[in-house]
């Protein structure tokens, strides 16, 4: 489950202030893990971490991403400086998506182009996005776009450390529909032959947002 490299999301478990630290995994046993310096997703700084710190760490795997709690145990010198965390093993690691792909509702800058030049280039904002597809709005009457064209699309992703990702996704268009109360087109594509690094990104940034939708609830 635990791969070394694996991006390593950790917040404290009183977290009143929002703080959330990202890591890489550099070794592991059955016990305990080991770290990289994390870095503050907000200063992007360096975080010092007190011995006996407990902290709730977050990350992806494959389709689906994971919560565990963990403890400070120190801090080890092996080549790099790494911090030592207590690992409660797979038994009591909890799995947070329960859909292989969540679909979030958020607004992401888009590039949409037509791969037979059916129609001219534009740019659009997404209604949702998920790691299979998005719904997006079409905001030009001009733009003849059908159910079953094949587009190539241009997603930047802006991710909460302050970092843009940016993918460009062969995707097909599944349909066309009219939202209700906004009086707009929306069109849905279904992403074609993700490479699995894309598909992270794609989890990671669904994740992501989805962490920071229900802290911004439960503040309110």
């Amino acid at each position: 489950m635990l791969t070394i490299g694996e991006t390593l999301i950790l917040e404290p478990r009183d977290n009143e202030q929002s703080e959330k630290y990202r890591c890489r995994l550099v070794e592991k046993s059955e016990n305990v893990i080991f770290i990289d310096y994390p870095i503050n997703l907000k200063t992007n700084r360096t975080t010092f971490l007190v011995d006996g710190t407990q902290l709730k760490v977050s990350f992806v795997s494959g389709n689906s991403a994971y919560l565990f709690n963990t403890e400070v145990l120190g801090r080890v010198l092996q080549g790099i400086p790494m911090i030592k965390l207590s690992f409660p093993g797979n038994q009591y690691v909890m799995k947070v998506q329960r859909r292989q792909f969540v679909r979030i509702s958020t607004a992401v800058d888009v590039a949409i182009h037509s791969l037979q030049n059916e129609f001219p280039p534009f740019t659009t904002v997404t209604e949702d996005i998920s790691a299979g597809g998005s719904l997006l709005f079409l905001n030009q009457d001009n733009i003849n776009m059908k159910p079953g064209m094949i587009v190539m699309a241009l997603f930047v992703l802006p991710m909460q450390d302050g970092e843009y990702h940016y993918l460009k996704l062969k995707s097909k268009v599944i349909r066309k529909l009219k939202h209700e109360e906004m009086g707009k087109t929306l069109f849905s594509l279904q992403f074609m032959n993700v490479s699995a690094i894309d598909r992270q990104t794609l989890l990671r940034f669904t994740f992501d947002r989805e962490l920071a939708l229900k802290k911004k609830e439960l503040i309110e």
